[in-house]
């Protein structure tokens, strides 16, 4: 899970939560387990199974933090210099990121047992848990039986239809024509669409990514793909912007703008609505009683210490970063936590990149004109609230199934640096393999977003080019609009979605346009029979996304061992 979930990351652009992929795998591996080994097996061992494979997951999702240092060290003129080795990138995130876990134990009774806030991923691995252990005994049903098989044997399908055809796209070339990745789409304003990989992409990932992303998310972001790479290079023509014949780097440069400031300004937006949830949290937080966690809070305490004084050393060491710093970093993050963990169980929604957006924000007061700070405080804030969320989400799935919260602490502790490690590895690999992030086969919009808006809260507007700027201004207050709008839900389904549009924006059309096929695949399944829909649908997705990401993992491990031969070209 920690290895293959960078390449889904970087390519998608955004993150698709894991927990149900890391159910069904556990299933299928303690089922393998107990055939081979009669080992037993049931919903709890799953549990603590999946929450280790969602917690290497989420730390493996911070590759979007070294995708935009990346990003950032490729612009001369912001004067960013920080490069990280693996061994930099895994002790920071190991740090970070344990922290984060630890700091969201004493919060699972507050939020999960006395508030009992839905947590709609956490519910939906629970429900996957229980599925795949139908009862036994006297109360065995044999159609639970045989539908959980099913389900594994979807997966499989899934996993091996989708790794077959990346084997065909990077192993000697066995069909040549499917090293094209894009068809073209013809000339528009003397912009030829094929080269800015306007076109359909043959990956199957994409293909599951949309089933179960759903349709709405899906139209939006092809509204945005259509925008950024049909409409907007037409227009930048025909009006003297950019000449005839502008490479696909230059209109990223311009539409990344517009992209940046509906993503930050509908994000922001999203928290600054919620503020009640905010203020209710710190309200019942006084009166919280967090001595009934079965994880000792002592231990809590120590751990808490002993990661922050570890933090402060690595980022001061290796990166740059007074521990003065490093202390308002983890002080500003922690009510930035609490309102993450609030928002997410509220709504499903994981704030993370508004909360390091956020945390951007404070730290240009902080260390004005200090991109480096400004990067590795923000990143400091991204880390500990992904690592809280995942384990937030995999003790309300405990707490539906009645796992022990201290089990499932530990598989979480277990896992950060197994995480931490495969993606410091396992990132550098990528890149050397398929391109640079923010290129066409690794777009993380995330990593764009993260970097942009550090450049300019350096530069200011002066970091726009021209014209830019209104559209920036423009696409900010509609950011804003549709997410006061999205609020109401009785509107949401005809409201377009501002997080939508903004990947559509940054994103490759390929990757946008395949994923819309799969959203209209998952939407057709459903509807024209939803007995098998409602039970397969979701692991025969998950199979198509983890079927590619391990086999992109394998590609780069082949090469560095020799064994390749063509799958380099």
């Amino acid at each position: 899970m920690g290895a293959s979930y960078p390449y889904i990351v970087l390519k998608l652009g955004f993150g698709p939560n894991l927990s149900v992929v890391a159910a069904f795998f556990g299933f299928v591996f303690l089922s393998l387990f107990n055939l081979m080994l009669k080992t037993g097996y049931d919903r709890w061992q799953n549990n603590i199974v999946q929450t280790a494979g969602t917690s290497a997951a989420q730390t493996a999702f911070m590759c979007v933090l070294l995708g935009a240092f990346d990003i950032l060290r490729r612009n001369p003129d912001l004067g960013f210099h920080l490069e990280l080795t693996w061994w930099k990138s895994f002790l920071w995130l190991w740090a970070a990121c344990t922290l984060g876990v630890l700091l969201a134990v004493p919060l699972r009774r507050h939020f999960i047992v006395e508030e009992k806030l839905p947590y709609a991923d956490g519910l939906a691995a629970a429900e996957t848990l229980i599925v795949l252990d139908p009862p036994r005994g006297k109360d065995m049903d044999p159609k639970l039986i045989a539908q959980a098989k099913n389900a594994a044997l979807a997966l499989a399908l899934g996993l091996f239809a989708s790794a077959f055809l990346m084997l065909l796209r990077k192993e000697a070339y066995m069909f040549k024509w499917l090293d094209d990745a894009w068809m073209s789409a013809g000339v528009v304003g003397g912009i030829v669409l094929g080269k800015l990989y306007v076109g359909v992409y043959y990956s199957l990932l994409s293909v599951g990514s949309g089933m179960i992303i759903g349709l709405r998310i899906n139209v939006w972001m092809m509204v945005g793909g259509v925008l950024a790479w049909i409409v907007a290079p037409w227009l930048l023509v025909k009006y003297g912007e950019l000449p005839k014949g502008a490479a696909r780097n230059d209109i990223l440069f311009w539409v990344m703008w517009p992209a940046t400031g509906m993503l930050v300004a509908g994000g922001l937006t999203a928290l600054a609505l919620r503020w009640r949830l905010i203020i209710d949290t710190f309200r019942s937080l006084r009166g919280a009683k967090l001595d009934g966690g079965e994880f000792p809070l002592a231990w809590v305490g120590g751990g808490v210490a002993v990661c922050a004084i570890a933090l402060c050393i690595v980022q001061a060491a290796l990166l740059d970063m007074p521990v003065w710093m490093t202390l308002v970093a983890i002080l500003l993050s922690l009510p930035l936590m609490l309102v993450g963990l609030r928002v997410l169980g509220e709504t499903n929604w994981g704030p993370i990149s508004a909360l390091s957006n956020m945390m951007q924000g404070l730290f240009a007061i902080v260390a004005p004109g200090n991109i480096t700070a400004n990067m590795v405080s923000s990143g400091t804030t991204g880390t500990i609230a992904v690592s809280s969320e995942a384990i937030i989400q995999d003790y309300k799935a405990g707490d539906v199934i009645g796992s022990t919260p201290r089990s499932l602490t530990w598989a979480q502790l277990m896992a950060v640096p197994i995480g931490a490690l495969a993606v410091s590895l396992v990132y550098p690999a990528l890149v050397d393999t398929y391109g640079e992030v923010g290129g066409p086969n690794l777009s993380s919009a995330i990593s764009q977003k993260w970097a942009l808006f550090a450049g300019f809260l350096k530069g200011g507007f002066d970091a726009l080019p021209k014209s830019a700027l209104w559209v920036l201004i423009i696409f900010s207050a509609l950011g804003i609009l549709f997410t006061v709008l999205e609020s109401k839900k009785a509107w949401k389904p005809f409201v377009p979605s501002p997080t939508g549009i903004g990947i559509g924006i940054l994103v490759p059309f390929m990757v946008i346009a395949t994923m819309f096929i799969g959203g209209v695949i998952g939407t057709i399944w459903k509807k024209a029979h939803p007995p098998s829909a409602g039970p397969y649908l979701v692991p025969f997705a998950s199979g198509l996304i983890a079927g590619e990401a391990l086999i992109a993992v394998l590609v780069p491990l082949l090469l560095w061992l020799g064994l390749g031969g063509a799958a380099g070209h």
